[in-house]
């Protein structure tokens, strides 16, 4: 009975294990599936876009590139299947006709049914990209109300110079000769409003850019809500003036920002040297980001190496190599360190030249090479005495004192002494004394 039960038992797991395996392969199959069609649309999606997804209007443009990519390859399966079976279909008939000339009608119907269905799943492949094009290109709804609202300016601002026009040119209908300079003074004026006007519809035009910040955004909303109201009295340009103060001020707290960042890059990260910013140059938000970037880097990198020494550490290890070399400042330990790594190499060389020329080993320490170049030393100097004893004697080396002593006190007599002659003799050799002398001699008799 137990025996029964084991087999039934073993049977019924082999059966499951063989479910776990099925399973598993068909866990891998959709994951496969899945990291595919990840793939699948953002490559589709570079290619239409030119960079990454990011928001939510690039969500929908990813699901509706998913939804053409299931229909492509809803579409190749179809085909594949009608391929698969009209192969089978072809290989029936093939063996039931014998290749009659029916066989060969059927045979060029299911081609032209193939080319059509290629047409088609062109023509589809076509026509999506069309609407992926077309959803590109369509602005959302608060930019075709923001396009409105363009429009109408653009028309009042139309109807102004119409009017402009209008009233320019009665003036010079009635007048030509005595209003030409009141005329042209006009036109010029009506010239500078106008470009006024599109200044400050440029101007409107990129606060109400959906790319401009949030708060600007929100800030100028009222400003244009009181624009719709009084479209065709006023400019509609008086909420340009307070939200171009606050992005003054913004821009101006900027310094204050950079200011507040280095001071803190200073703490955290003093071993970062910060380029000196130009006073005529105004900050830029990426230098704040680099500064960001860095502080950030750091504070990874820390988190990563829980090992790296702390701050305090640090400059402790600093503050001793600044008393170890003597230099007040940090930035003299960075010469001062590169001079001994300099003088360390030298003494490595010289030490190696001494191994090698006394025949010592390369292990052997410091103090046995001093000690045989003392051995050395002591052994030239008793060689030198020796033969210097031996030239000499020890009576003769008394003497060569002796005069050498009268040398010193002879020799700077004599060379005045010569001098003189020369001087008064009118010569520059001292082998022409002789001749002179007696030259003067045999005149004087």
């Amino acid at each position: 009975m137990t025996e029964v039960k084991c087999q039934h038992y073993k049977k019924k797991r082999t059966e499951q294990q063989e479910t776990i395996a099925s399973l598993q392969t068909e866990v891998c199959r959709l994951r496969k599936e899945e990291e595919d069609r990840i793939v699948t649309q953002n490559r589709v999606f570079a290619y239409l876009c030119k960079r990454v997804p990011h928001t939510v209007l690039d969500r929908q443009l990813l699901c509706l590139i998913d939804y053409y990519e299931s229909k492509i390859r809803k579409i190749h399966t179809q085909r594949q299947y009608k391929e698969d079976e009209s192969q089978s279909e072809e290989e029936n008939d093939y063996r039931s006709l014998d290749a009659s000339p029916t066989y060969k009608g059927l045979l060029m119907s299911l081609q032209n049914q193939l080319k059509e269905s290629n047409s088609q799943i062109d023509a589809l492949l076509s026509e999506k990209l069309n609407l992926q094009k077309d959803l590109e290109t369509r602005p959302t709804q608060h930019e075709l109300r923001l396009y409105k609202q363009q429009v109408k300016k653009l028309e009042k601002a139309l109807k102004k110079s119409v009017k402009l026009q209008e009233l320019i040119s009665p003036k010079k209908a009635e007048d030509t000769e005595k209003k030409d300079e009141p005329s042209k003074y006009n036109q010029q004026q009506a010239l500078i409003d106008q470009r006024y006007f599109q200044v400050l519809c440029s101007i409107n035009s990129i606060i109400h850019n959906p790319r401009a910040p949030v708060i600007i955004y929100k800030q100028s909303k009222g400003g244009a809500q009181n624009f719709n109201k009084d479209l065709i009295q006023d400019c509609g340009f008086e909420h340009l003036v307070p939200i171009i103060e606050m992005w003054a001020d913004q821009l101006t707290s900027l310094k204050d920002l950079y200011k507040s960042l280095k001071t803190l890059s200073a703490e955290l990260v003093p071993w970062h040297n910060l380029k000196k910013q130009d006073e005529n140059e105004g900050i830029k938000v990426e230098d704040l980001l680099f500064i960001v970037d860095t502080m950030l880097e750091e504070v990874e990198n820390k988190e990563k190496d829980s090992n790296m020494p702390n701050f305090q550490t640090l400059q402790a290890i600093v503050s001793h190599f600044q008393k170890l070399f003597d230099v007040p400042s940090l930035n003299g330990v960075y010469p001062r360190m590169n001079e001994v790594y300099t003088r360390l190499g030298e003494m490595n060389n010289a030490v190696r030249n001494l191994q090698e020329l006394l025949e010592l080993d390369s292990s052997s320490s410091l103090c046995v090479l001093v000690s045989t170049v003392g051995k050395l030393c002591r052994l030239i100097n008793e060689d030198v005495n020796e033969q210097i004893m031996q030239v000499l004697g020890p009576e003769d080396l008394q003497s060569i004192i002796y005069k050498l002593e009268e040398h010193e006190e002879f020799f700077p007599a004599f060379q005045a002494f010569t001098n003189d002659l020369l001087e008064i003799l009118e010569i520059d050799d001292l082998d022409a004394i002789v001749p002179a002398v007696k030259k003067l001699k045999v005149l004087s008799y």
